[in-house]
């Protein structure tokens, strides 16, 4: 297991049990096996079953966790997604946290889809962004893999993006990439945040890699990706939904990124229950 992941769960059910769970002590026998089974309860891209899997096994390496179905499989309502066998108190200790990440993961990935589907046969591709719940990052990233996103940067250090903030405190778009032309990693392409077609202009002349178009009106981004003319590449954000994608999409962008698919994902119906 992932050394990340090891102390991302440890915390987790120490967080949950504590110094121990008291109902399950006090009402179930030490030496109690039994057997419970996973059931989706709607429509869902299965993902994180290896992270439940490790919750369980993290409590009782002697747990049998045996699955039906992988992540990225489209699960119907209904589906036993998986069978867990052994320690009772064991099982039930890791229920809630299993049943948390797989449910809000399968969510991030069932979501995903839904983004991606609407863009189906155009050339845009949609990606995550930072706004993930903190220490979840690597697993929400993951998980809108498995829905058929991408992944934008993962962090402030694996990529160049320059935003509003960082134009104001720097003076100009032109003085921001030049100071990261400077001092960042040749290797790194350099994203410049535009909110104007004028920002865009200026971005252009920058010689920028990739150029944001944030929160523009449809007819905006039209003209905008006429202006970039494929010297670049473009990526739309800012107020995305299931509604627009389209719309943004049928603009020629080649990259729409949606922080909706990692914060405001919907839990998917799992349950687990003993047999």
């Amino acid at each position: 297991m992932d050394q990340s992941l090891k102390e991302l769960l440890a915390r987790a059910l120490q967080e949950d049990i504590g110094p121990g769970d008291v109902t399950s002590e006090a009402t179930i026998s030490p030496e109690s096996a039994s057997l419970a089974v996973m059931l989706a309860k709607q429509n869902l891209i299965l993902a994180g079953l290896h992270v439940a899997q490790a919750v369980f096994y993290s409590l009782d390496q002697d747990i049998q966790f045996t699955t039906f179905a992988k992540d990225g499989d489209r699960v119907n309502p209904g589906t036993e997604i998986a069978k867990l066998s052994g320690n009772t108190r064991a099982l039930l200790a890791g229920e809630r946290v299993a049943l948390n990440v797989l449910q809000h993961l399968s969510g991030v990935a069932t979501l995903t889809a839904r983004y991606v589907e609407r863009v189906k046969g155009l050339k845009a591709q949609v990606l995550d962004t930072r706004k993930t719940l903190p220490g979840l990052r690597q697993l929400e990233k993951y998980a809108v893999s498995v829905g058929g996103g991408r992944n934008h940067r993962f962090g402030l250090y694996d990529g160049v993006l320059i935003k509003d903030n960082h134009i104001k405190a720097s003076g100009s778009i032109a003085k921001a990439v030049e100071g990261v032309r400077k001092s960042a990693h040749h290797l790194l392409k350099i994203e410049v945040e535009t909110k104007t077609l004028d920002e865009v202009c200026e971005a252009m002349v920058a010689q920028a890699d990739i150029v944001m178009l944030d929160n523009m009106p449809i007819d905006m981004m039209h003209k905008a990706v006429t202006l970039i003319a494929g010297k670049a590449l473009i990526e739309a954000s800012g107020n995305i939904t299931l509604d627009t994608i389209r719309a943004v999409a049928e603009t020629g962008v080649d990259f729409i990124s949606s922080g909706s698919i990692t914060h405001s994902a919907p839990a998917a119906d799992i349950s687990m229950k003993i047999k």
